[in-house]
């Protein structure tokens, strides 16, 4: 049926109240709840972000494609995409809600108060070594804040597994995300006292190929082991007895006194101040810095949540240094 528009005014004789337009009974969180469906591609990934059943977001589409009284995205067995109509309808919601999250940022910055849902990816040993232990101070600063952390080695689609904040260590990044330094992160050897013990410890780098060790299987570039020797730079290239894909795995196996492994020093410092480890080759090592990145989909890193998150993490991972 087709729907009739009346301007305010008089039709037929008779005084009209005007038509009222379905579409001015949608909120902003329709507009964001659809520009965030268009974006990630599911609903699960949208009902994930949001803490709600995946029924609960479906049932707000089908409101919003009745209101809109268009269809707006096509449903098969392979995912979802927009209709005509639906691009342009995430278009409009695209630019409302960029312009809201511009002025909740500026309200929200007068008075310092943030709530909310942020997702967090990070690698297991970032994961359990500073964001964890940096949790409580977060509460503390921002109570209203909640934190979901998705923990892995493997490099995530921020977009399609609705990542809010990805803590990584690379330099190149698409011009889709806007990537702030956080702090930085060192590596060094390191073995457990009870393969000193039974094994002995390389006084130079050239006697590691007398010993075991731990190598990473997923990373090949973590399994070049970097030294500074009479000044002068030397890159030794380990195979390892051991290997695994997962870098608190290889944690796990130096503390099981399997060989000498090459650990982020967050996390070598911390077991070797517990007596758990203890440093190898400690003055020909290069510690070789790389920088920690708080990595956010472009245009959501001004959200209040989140620059929260950033803004206190840039804080945390400066004093752990």
């Amino acid at each position: 049926m087709a729907r009739k528009w009346v301007l305010h005014g008089v039709q037929s004789g008779r005084a009209d109240h005007g038509y009222h337009c379905p579409m001015r009974d949608l909120q902003f969180d329709d507009m964001h709840l659809f520009a965030r469906v268009a974006e990630l591609g599911t609903l699960s990934a949208v009902a994930r972000e949001r803490d709600v059943p995946v029924s609960q977001v479906s049932r707000s589409l089908m409101r919003i494609e009745k209101a809109c009284g268009a269809r707006l995205i096509h449903r098969s067995t392979h995912g979802l995409s927009l209709t005509a109509e639906g691009e342009t309808f995430r278009d409009y919601c695209a630019r409302m809600t960029a312009t809201l999250d511009e002025l909740e940022g500026e309200f929200a910055d007068k008075a310092r108060e943030v709530s909310g849902l942020v997702h967090v990816a990070a690698s297991t040993v970032v994961a359990q070594y500073q964001l964890v232990p940096s949790l409580e101070g977060l509460a503390v600063r921002h109570p209203r804040l909640r934190v979901e952390l998705e923990v892995g080695d493997r490099l995530l689609d921020m977009a399609r597994d609705g990542i809010d904040i990805a803590i990584r260590t690379v330099g190149t990044l698409p011009d889709t995300v806007v990537a702030r330094q956080i702090g930085t992160l060192g590596r060094a050897l390191y073995a457990a006292p009870s393969y000193a013990k039974a094994h002995g410890l390389p006084s130079h780098p050239d006697a590691l190929v007398e010993h075991r060790l731990i190598t990473n299987s997923a990373v090949a570039m973590l399994n070049q082991w970097p030294f500074v020797i009479n000044g002068k730079s030397l890159v030794v290239a380990t195979a390892g007895q051991w290997r695994t894909n997962d870098t608190n795995m290889a944690a796990t196996m130096v503390l099981q006194g399997l060989g000498i492994g090459r650990l982020a020093t967050l996390v070598g410092d911390v077991l070797v101040a517990r007596k758990l480890l203890v440093p190898v080759l400690e003055k020909f090592v290069d510690l070789r810095p790389v920088a920690v990145f708080a990595v956010t989909a472009s245009g959501r890193h001004r959200l209040p949540k989140i620059k929260a998150c950033i803004d206190y993490w840039a804080e945390w991972f400066g004093k752990a240094r």
